[in-house]
């Protein structure tokens, strides 16, 4: 039935396809939602990947949803070239001493109920930041002392920082209005200095509207709706019908339908992203023969080239070959070699003593739970392909499908042998961060995301060079030593690293994908003249 199903969704597309979303419009006036209705306003459609259960910006990664829908603003933000440049700070310097930052905040910002941005509501806005967030101590940064002179925010912090800035730019550090009730912030949203505000939240949608008090200048829209579409061919189809004016990560499947159409803008980049696999530790992959094993059985070339349509690079680093961090030059001990896996396994100690396709050891089968999500459209067929070769070694493999947030859970408790993550290798510009959020040593003192148990005191010592050098070229090759020591223990599968799209139809301009990922809905998106 699921066959059919999507057979007959590919028959509507390329039916769709041969009449052009500008007929369907002209067919159906209702669907164009860039022109002006009956009250002359004006409305844009959006459709997303959404996983946040709620607008708190504070709470798990969900401020990276408050950023993408044009509602918040950090004091800098990212270029193309994922350079640190002002937006809400005028400009920043660091003093001689390492530790201490001067930034100069803006005057001419209100937030969006008109209350004045000022160097003190920015220092409380970081202040609660890092009282109800463990990530902004954990994963960027501490600091002794936030305080005010004038328009100047002085930040003392505890360790150099080279990346400070870029720390900044993370969404999780979007300025709010704490003057305000913030206990309404996850429902319906908080007051932030972007070009739109929430008036309605919840799973399936969210609706921004023009902050009419926003400072850097025109807010194009009156409304936008940002649609939920989780199901990338719905997504797609949904685009392609113009119940949606634009789309964010069709998936290279569905690709083909807006390629060569005049009616559509693609816009695809060579993402900051890995497709990887955290492997627990805890349990049966604690054993460094079995992870080897498993990497070993994994045909990642053939994932990229046929399963994933040629759309993503072959995975065997933590950092993809778009950032200059050696790619080339970083050594793959476990390329894909099926004997060589099935060797691993028997020196493992696993036999398959009653020849049901599947190895056991002391009696217990080799069995590994595989947690993933499926609002990315690479992630199931990773994760299934993994269930199949793994199968060719005597690993049984069970699949449990979850929504992103339950995931998000299950990946804080280490509920899992194996979780797939699609994730930003440098959400501060460079990826320090990245690496010590997800394979430094978690301890007490370095609460992280590192929950399957890996732990390298070679690697830690690398990071805490790392943390406090300035220089760039030495960044780079302790960065390049991080990878390597993380890819010899065999601590996690890196599949593959993807390209990344939004696709808009062409009664609307300015539509772009950032390296970051973090500014879909900007005031630069408009109506075509």
């Amino acid at each position: 039935m699921k066959k059919i199903i999507s057979i007959l969704m590919v028959v509507i597309m390329i039916t769709v396809a041969f009449t052009g979303c500008t007929n369907e419009s002209a067919q159906n006036p209702e669907l164009n939602f860039n022109l002006e209705n009956e009250n002359s306003t004006k409305k844009l459609s959006v459709g997303v990947v959404s996983f946040a259960d709620t607008l708190e910006p504070t709470e798990q990664y969900f401020s990276w949803v408050v950023m993408r829908y044009g509602v918040g603003e950090t004091l800098v933000k990212f270029n193309d070239k994922m350079d640190a440049e002002p937006w809400l700070a005028k400009n920043w310097g660091l003093a001689e001493d390492n530790l201490t930052w001067t930034f100069e905040i803006r005057e001419d910002v209100k937030f969006s109920n008109g209350n004045e941005m000022t160097a003190e509501s920015v220092k409380n806005s970081l202040e609660r930041t890092f009282e109800l967030s463990k990530r902004a101590n954990s994963d960027f940064f501490q600091y002794d002392s936030i305080e005010v002179e004038g328009n100047n925010l002085i930040i003392k912090t505890k360790a150099p920082t080279p990346g400070l800035p870029g720390c900044l730019a993370d969404p999780l550090f979007i300025i709010v209005d704490t003057t305000v009730d913030t206990s309404k912030f996850a429902m319906d949203g908080p007051i932030c200095t972007g070009p739109y505000v929430v008036t309605l939240f919840d799973k399936e949608k969210c609706v921004v509207v023009k902050n009419e008090h926003y400072w850097d200048g025109e807010v194009p829209y009156d409304e936008v709706t940002l649609i939920a579409i989780d199901d990338v061919t719905t997504r797609a189809m949904s685009l392609q019908s113009c119940e949606i004016d634009m789309a964010v990560n069709i998936s290279s499947s569905d690709l083909p339908i807006f390629e060569g159409n005049d009616d559509f803008h693609i816009h695809t980049i060579a993402s900051l992203r890995t497709v990887l696999s955290f492997m627990n530790q805890e349990g049966p992959l604690n054993d460094i023969k079995v992870r080897q094993a498993v990497i070993k059985a994994l045909n990642r070339q053939t994932y990229a080239d046929v399963l994933l349509n040629g759309t993503f690079e072959s995975g065997k680093a933590p950092i993809p070959s778009s950032l200059d961090y050696g790619f080339d030059q970083l050594k793959d001990k476990y390329v894909y070699d099926l004997e060589g896996a099935k060797q691993l396994i028997k020196e493992a100690g696993y036999v398959d003593s009653d020849d049901d396709g599947f190895v056991e050891k002391d009696g217990e089968k080799l069995t590994l739970q595989y947690v993933i999500y499926d609002s990315r459209a690479e992630l199931p067929l990773l994760a299934e392909a993994t269930q199949l070769d793994l199968k060719e070694i005597g690993i049984d493999v069970k699949i449990e499908n979850y929504e992103y947030t339950t995931l998000l859970d299950m990946q804080e408790t280490g509920e899992y042998d194996l979780l797939i993550w699609n994730v930003i290798t440098a959400n501060t510009g460079d990826p320090e961060n990245y690496l010590r959020e997800y394979w430094k040593t978690k301890t007490p003192e370095n609460d992280n995301s590192n929950t399957a148990g890996y732990s390298s005191p070679e690697l830690d010592k690398v990071l805490d060079t790392l943390s406090s050098e300035f220089d760039v070229e030495k960044r780079k090759e302790l960065i390049i030593s991080a990878q390597q020591i993380i890819m010899d223990d065999a601590a996690s599968i890196f599949y593959a690293y993807p390209e990344t799209n939004i696709i808009s139809n062409k009664r609307i301009t300015g539509v772009r994908m950032f390296a970051s990922d973090y500014y879909w809905l900007t005031k630069d998106i408009k109506p075509a003249e």
